[in-house]
């Protein structure tokens, strides 16, 4: 397995839960687990409103909202169903506020409901619109947290974990294949997952696979609220999307450690790890 953000422990567990007895592998260039976009999100765990009926992504998001709160409840991991509005705030975006609320209804999110533009306000005092959709299964978690406790099931399970391991090649035969990593080190194995996040196209180029479809980085940067002004958001407060572009819109969040953050924006950048202000490579 290589990665050890979220996916790639999750999977290394689901492995070793399937398969008792097996011998699993996780390798990962970095010196922690969740390291990069494990670690480097706005931690939440969302109900499955935007997804089209029918897709992975719909059916995932909503069992995998699921899968998530008992998990963390299992293990004594924080969440909290804090809820989030998608606000309309012109009669324009109507239209596409009861599109979100088919598609809600359509993938089966609990509880989803349309709201007024005055219980708007007794959910979220300090918002406003003309109306919304609010999710009450919409929560928030670190993500970071959930995957130190699967790093702890894969051990447990008899899984290796491998930190600091880069992988620098792969060669190929008919029965298995060989990772090349740091100092002359290799790992022999009869299958590999690549769960590199960002670094996932780089080494399927390495494992032989086209060079298309290429990963372009973006960075998402947020605004935080200051402490004297975070009682102004209780949850999760988002805009009606633009369908004519592939983000959710600016929106304020409350994370599980007490902070809000305001964003994120999207800038091309020219380094996959470029994840503070004036980082270029």
């Amino acid at each position: 397995m290589v990665g050890a953000g979220i996916l790639g422990l999750a999977v290394a567990r689901e492995l070793l839960v399937r398969n008792a007895g097996s011998r699993v592998i996780v390798v990962d260039q970095a010196d922690t687990v969740g390291a990069h976009q494990t670690g480097h999100n706005s931690g939440v765990i969302h109900a499955g409103v935007y997804y089209a009926p029918g897709s992975l992504k719909a059916r995932l998001c909503v069992d995998g909202a699921a899968r998530m709160y008992d998990y963390c409840a299992r293990h004594g991991i924080d969440c909290q169903r804090v809820g989030k509005l998608i606000i309309a705030t012109s009669e324009r975006e109507l239209g596409a506020l009861g599109e979100l609320e088919r598609r809600a209804r359509a993938n089966g999110v609990p509880g989803i409901r349309r709201v007024t533009g005055e219980e708007i306000a007794e959910i979220e005092p300090h918002a406003a619109g003309v109306a919304a959709l609010h999710s009450p299964n919409t929560g928030i978690v670190d993500f970071h947290a959930v995957c130190e406790r699967i790093a702890r099931d894969v051990r447990e399970a008899g899984g290796d974990i491998r930190l600091g391991w880069r992988v620098g090649g792969v060669s190929t035969n008919a029965r298995s294949l060989r990772l090349l990593g740091p100092d002359g080190d290799a790992v022999q194995a009869s299958r590999a997952v690549l769960c590199a996040g960002l670094w996932s196209d780089r080494l399927a180029v390495l494992a032989g696979a086209p060079p298309d479809p290429r990963i372009v980085p973006f960075r998402g940067g947020y605004l935080k609220l200051r402490p004297g002004q975070r009682h102004h958001v209780r949850g999760l407060i988002y805009p009606v999307p633009d369908p004519a572009l592939p983000f959710l819109g600016v929106h304020l969040t409350r994370r599980i450690d007490g902070e809000v953050l305001l964003g994120p924006t999207a800038l091309l950048v020219a380094s996959r790890q470029a994840y503070r202000v004036g980082t270029a490579s």
